[in-house]
């Protein structure tokens, strides 16, 4: 089932993801780097750096997972790197399309120029649609930042906004032009090799077995998997502590969840946010998942087929709140982004549901 998006939203959907990584990452004010294992490390990158990336170091190469947003991110990131090892990077894995993940792609292909850079088939069809439009989004984002600040209110006008909101809006927008001004002096680079079946790849005494285990929050999520280590670099299936659910596959998304759980791994790498070490995390957006699309499906029985309503007409029926406190804990800064991330979630459970 592929659900269709309009072109604006998903050319929206980088920014909303901006806004999410921004709330998960307030206070944190430099990268973070996790060793996982030896020759295995995690980077974290504070704000809009990006994503997560993950560098995997065997005898004869090296694997990154996922190059960042920021091309001074992805430099500073390569620096690291070769004070690691020597050797080259000769792979890098896209787990899914959206550019905080792959924007540094670039700057690797720069600096390795033998790189080979895989992504599921699915992944590389959006890569190739969204990745050359990124100034352009960051242009929007600057814009959409403003008009939140000068209202005081967030995207779509339903809240206020919170004054942890205001005062991270408020650095954002400040930061904005230094990101454009960076975006604009590179060239996307997508990805040069696809797959869609699951293959390993041994970097020499090494081996990282890239898989795809169903849709969720993209038509090609992959992950990393370390049998040895015991490790799994999820992407954004994953993202901590709030879902990336602006766009996705929900209906697969639950299920593509537990077969990342059959996996047997004790350190999970999100595609946002610190490292797990235990798959709590992952059965809870599994059951918040699930939970969003039991009772889309019961409000349609009750009513009417999809296609025949409006959202408005069956969001009251979907109530997510009994989740909130599991995923905010003591932060209240978060109450509002789950909020917006479960009220988006229930347009996308809905979106999914017209198709059938």
């Amino acid at each position: 089932m592929q659900v269709k998006r309009s072109a604006t939203r998903s050319l929206l959907i980088a920014i909303s993801i901006g806004l999410i990584a921004a709330a998960a990452t307030w206070g944190q004010d430099e990268r973070k780097v996790t060793k996982l294992a030896d020759g295995v490390y995690e980077i974290e990158h504070a704000g809009y750096g990006g994503g997560n990336t993950t560098v995997i170091i065997g005898d004869r190469q090296v694997f990154v997972a996922d190059t960042c947003f920021l091309p001074s991110a992805a430099r500073e990131d390569i620096a690291q790197i070769r004070q690691w090892t020597d050797r080259a990077v000769s792979f890098v894995l896209n787990t899914h399309f959206h550019n905080d993940h792959n924007f540094g792609n670039r700057v690797y292909m720069d600096a390795f120029p033998a790189l080979t850079v895989i992504a599921h088939i699915e992944t590389k069809k959006d890569m190739d649609l969204f990745g050359p439009g990124s100034l352009m989004r960051e242009e929007r984002a600057k814009a959409i930042f403003q008009k939140m600040l000068d209202t005081g209110k967030s995207e779509d006008g339903s809240r206020n906004l919170t004054a942890a909101e205001k005062k991270e809006f408020k650095n954002s927008l400040a930061r904005e032009s230094g990101y454009i001004d960076e975006l604009s002096k590179i060239k996307f680079q997508s990805a040069t090799l696809t797959f869609d079946h699951d293959f390993n790849i041994d970097l020499g005494n090494r081996e990282v077995q890239v898989k795809f285990l169903g849709k969720g929050n993209t038509a090609g999520d992959a992950v990393a998997y370390l049998p040895k280590e015991r490790i799994v670099i999820a992407g954004d299936l994953v993202a901590y502590p709030i879902p990336n659910t602006y766009d996705g596959y929900p209906i697969e998304w639950v299920h593509t969840l537990e077969n990342l759980a059959q996996l047997d791994a004790a350190t999970i790498v999100p595609g946002h946010g610190p490292i797990l070490r235990d798959k709590t995390y992952v059965y809870l957006l599994r059951d918040l998942m699930k939970s969003a699309v039991d009772q889309m499906n019961e409000k349609l029985r009750q009513t009417a087929p999809a296609m025949f309503m409006t959202l408005d007409d069956v969001r009251g029926g979907v109530d997510l709140t009994p989740f909130k406190q599991r995923f905010i804990g003591n932060d209240k800064d978060l109450g509002p982004v789950f909020d917006d991330m479960a009220s988006n979630l229930i347009k996308v459970v809905f979106e999914e549901a017209t198709l059938r």
